[in-house]
């Protein structure tokens, strides 16, 4: 039995702010934009992975979640307290030039990590952390 992952999901206030950070900045590709009672989802897939699809949805999509629920989870949102993605790359000083280079936020420039990577991180436009490692032991 073999699994592998198709879909991550990443909670974003703003879906057209979003889109500057991930198909802009991060070079993804838009697969499906749908919009359903309110709500929009945007999937996106890596050029070099592209049967993962990365959905930016609302915060508490879940119609059952209650609107004191919906607000806290907004909130953490945009405190920067929810995980995002960690993205693998070849050069990870490269990929952060680049990135850097649109403005995005940065949280951690390139360095060296005790656990054999080189990382750097970013906060995309509704505060989720995205990080980009580099595998030093290969």
């Amino acid at each position: 039995m073999a699994l592998t992952v198709s879909h991550t999901f990443i909670a974003v206030h703003d879906h057209d702010a979003a889109l500057g950070f991930y198909r802009d900045a991060l070079g993804l590709e838009v697969s499906k934009d749908v919009s359903y009672e309110g709500m929009r989802w945007v999937s996106l897939r890596p050029q070099a992975q592209p049967e993962l699809e990365i959905v930016l949805e609302p915060p508490a999509a879940d119609p059952n979640t209650s609107e004191a629920d919906r607000a806290a989870l907004t909130e953490l949102l945009t405190k920067g307290l929810l995980r995002g993605v960690l993205f693998a790359t070849d050069d990870c000083d490269a990929t952060f030039e680049r990135i850097a280079a649109t403005g995005a936020e940065v949280v951690q420039e390139p360095m060296d990590q005790h656990y054999g990577v080189r990382d750097c991180a970013f906060r995309d436009p509704s505060g989720n952390l995205i990080r980009f490692t580099q595998n030093k032991q290969a």
